[in-house]
């Protein structure tokens, strides 16, 4: 097998292989390693690397495996982490100037797990700074670069995960979602994004334990390979109070289901929120793949009216909680829409959060109501398609101004206060060759159900094997 096959291949079947010692974690380290040295010099996904300490990594699988021990599930499989998540001895920046040089002493809860499970670390992969917008640039490493087309954003902030994975540098990625950040890229790349119950995977350290708005969760290229991973990062932590008591081994389960008569909500526009006509007419060529499944298709929306507010208040409430201090001591040094985003949760009143919360209960009522009718909503991921990696955001769609650096996320950012498990899948490709991802979003702590549906449409529609050209022939 070349260093291509490997590196493409579904991580499911790289760790398949090395179980059987077709292939050595070392080889299979050595494929992608030859990988980020060839392509991501063109996209900029991974910024730090470590090479020793993976080779190390690799050849303690190797040796566990010829002794006739079990490494974990995730055995030699190549990952680098999320610029966000804490990684013992390895440099972790935040994509702030402010921390270019922090070594952290410890290990994120979802790092340690990925450890524990096999996986082999090599480095760390770009977001922007302090996972603030979906699109992935920093001033210290500069733009992470849409493999389809070098000259559009990858999204973010999980960009550089998303475009390593789409370019075979890494079997395996992790990420964090508060506002889309697993989806929007993993819809921007061709690759599965998945945003897992509030519980579902703890997340620690975290410095607002009982908000459910920011999770950690995988990013793969199959649906199958995002419950390999989530057989390892999932199940409950003591540390992390929103916990869900489920073991990880429920991802063990089959993928495979009869979705006849399963009814879906089919939301082309999340109940009015303007879509760019590019998405909405590939989105509208995939509404028959579900009734082909047997799925009862029917267009209908829950009602997200207060979404907007829950999620602007309580996310500018997290950013003055966790980076106020920060920006007493370093204004200077940080970037305008972080700044805007932590004097937003400032100049917030008392009575203006309780009002997003109560809105919030609410909310969680009206769509409990409305999924007793429908399994399933499916929607778009983002409201446009890769757009110009010089430009910091979204400005307008359709003619509609955007008021905020966020507003153009919304399709994303309102089930992110849903308390849902929410899916990206590859779901074809613009005329001119940028990918869009399809939204399934599922009842509350349904995350099994929802992979199942994903990996049905993944199977009929077979997008997860279109690579960009820039890889394809690479040794």
């Amino acid at each position: 097998m070349s260093d291509t096959d490997v590196c493409l291949q579904p991580a499911t079947e790289i760790a398949r292989l090395i179980r059987q010692r077709t292939v050595s974690a070392s080889e299979v380290l050595a494929a992608h390693l030859q990988r980020i040295a060839d392509v991501n010099p063109q996209v900029n996904a991974i910024v730090t690397l470590d090479i020793d300490g993976a080779q190390a990594r690799a050849r303690a699988i190797d040796e566990a495996l010829d002794r006739g021990e079990d490494p974990g599930p995730l055995a030699g499989l190549p990952i680098a982490h999320k610029d966000l998540a804490e990684t013992k001895g390895m440099r972790t920046t935040y994509g702030s100037p402010i921390f270019a040089d922090f070594v952290p002493d410890f290990d994120a809860l979802i790092v340690a797990r990925l450890k524990a499970a096999g996986a082999v670390t090599l480095g760390k992969t770009n977001t922007p700074e302090f996972g603030a917008g979906s699109q992935t640039f920093n001033p210290i490493f500069g733009p992470t670069r849409n493999p389809y087309d070098l000259s559009k954003t990858c999204g973010g902030s999980s960009g550089g995960a998303a475009v390593a994975l789409a370019c075979g540098m890494i079997a395996i990625a992790d990420g964090s979602d508060l506002g889309g950040s697993l989806r929007n890229p993993a819809g921007y790349c061709n690759v599965v994004g998945f945003r897992p119950s509030p519980g579902r995977v703890p997340v620690w350290p975290d410095p607002t334990p009982f908000l459910p708005f920011a999770v950690d969760g995988p990013m793969a290229r199959t649906v199958a390979d995002i419950a390999l991973m989530l057989q390892a990062i999932a199940g409950p932590d003591p540390r992390a109070p929103l916990s869900i008591s489920e073991p990880a081994t429920l991802f063990t389960q089959s993928l495979e289901r009869d979705f006849r008569g399963v009814r879906i909500a089919w939301s082309p526009d999340l109940g009015g929120l303007p879509v760019d006509p590019r998405v909405s007419e590939v989105l509208a060529a995939k509404r028959d793949i579900f009734i082909q499944l047997g799925c009862r298709v029917e267009e209908a929306t829950p009602d997200l009216h207060d979404a907007d507010e829950i999620f602007q208040v309580m996310r500018a409430f997290r950013y003055e909680l966790t980076l106020g201090e920060l920006l007493d001591r370093e204004r200077h040094r940080m970037k305008d829409t972080v700044i805007w985003n932590i004097e937003a949760g400032r100049a917030l009143s008392g009575p203006q959060v309780g009002r997003a919360m109560r809105l919030h209960a609410a909310l969680l009522g009206r769509l409990y109501d409305f999924m007793q009718t429908y399994e399933f909503i499916v929607a778009p991921v983002s409201q446009v398609p890769p757009f110009p990696v010089e430009q910091p955001y979204i400005t307008e769609i359709n003619g509609v101004p955007m008021s905020n650096y966020i507003e153009w996320m919304r399709s994303c950012y309102y089930i992110s206060v849903c308390n849902v498990p929410a899916i990206s899948v590859p779901a074809g490709f613009t005329r001119d060759g940028l990918p869009v991802g399809i939204q399934i979003i599922g009842r509350s702590r349904a995350d099994l159900e929802v992979l199942q549906l994903a990996h049905a449409f993944e199977q009929a529609t077979q997008y997860w094997r279109q690579h960009p050209k820039l890889v394809i022939g690479c040794n």
